[in-house]
């Protein structure tokens, strides 16, 4: 059998969220995946996600959201963060509240979804990515083969990297966190569906989704600035993939923007 599965790139604020679920009831309403993962970061005006937003996205029909390096950033994530259908990176440091893997089940199979977040130029002090996945991978593979991480991480390199370390052993390495959508979708040779980055859903004419004025003016007097999430039409990125049931190998990845969404 094989598990279609949705993706979708760092939703960015109100405008993101509206693209999101524009798409959803209006484009992709024939799809029928059996899966749908969003990274809601950013969900909250642009930074963070609240409890309130959290049940928004969910109600657009998004099973599991994924988090990264702006967990913490409201204090009002403490009212969800262990909720099971949310996710925080699974190298955050032992004590803190949250997973950072869960086992959801579609069409009687299990789907294990991971979370992680990169190191370099994000939160220096993060347990390895690299070990911390090794810890936990076996058990999971014991339970599933189907297996999708989020790896929310700045440097491409380091995303490559945590692409052939797990090459073979999960079903995809989606990576997430600059905004902008790579053109590196692939199969690697042992099966595992890889793009460094799935892009934003978010404010088409901006900066990474953020007012374009305020961000020149951080680098043209590079002094702190008030960062707007922007408005206007929306652009919507993510993923399809298609997933072997048995063997946990992706068979199909595919791109899918949207451009021009109005919201």
């Amino acid at each position: 059998m094989v598990v279609k599965v949705l993706f979708i790139g760092d939703i960015v604020g109100e405008a993101g969220r509206k693209c999101v679920k524009y798409v959803l009831e209006n484009l992709l309403y024939e799809e029928n995946f059996d899966l749908i993962i969003a990274n809601g970061e950013n969900s909250a005006g642009g930074k963070g996600i609240s409890k309130s937003v959290f049940e928004e996205i969910i109600s657009y029909g998004v099973d599991i959201i994924t988090l990264g390096n702006h967990t913490f950033a409201r204090k009002e994530v403490q009212q969800i963060i262990t909720h099971p259908q949310l996710l925080r990176p699974l190298n955050y440091p032992e004590g803190n509240p949250g997973q950072g893997f869960c086992f959801v089940k579609k069409k009687d199979i299990e789907i294990c979804v991971v979370n992680l977040l990169g190191r370099v130029f994000t939160v220096e002090c993060l347990d390895c990515p690299f070990k911390t996945i090794n810890k936990v991978i076996d058990d999971i593979r014991a339970r599933t083969k189907v297996i999708i991480v989020d790896f929310h991480a700045e440097a491409t390199s380091e995303k490559n990297a945590f692409g052939f370390f797990l090459d073979g052993r999960v079903s995809a390495v989606l990576g997430t966190h600059t905004h902008v959508a790579t053109a590196d979708a692939k199969i690697t040779k042992n099966g595992t569906g890889y793009i460094s980055d799935v892009g934003m859903c978010g404010p088409q004419e901006s900066v990474i989704g953020l007012e374009v004025e305020g961000v020149l003016k951080r680098f043209l007097l590079c002094v702190p600035q008030k960062f707007q999430v922007a408005k206007g039409v929306c652009i919507f990125n993510a993923v399809k993939l298609l997933i072997d049931d048995v063997t946990g190998k992706c068979l199909d990845i595919k791109q899918i923007i949207f451009r021009d969404i109005q919201v």
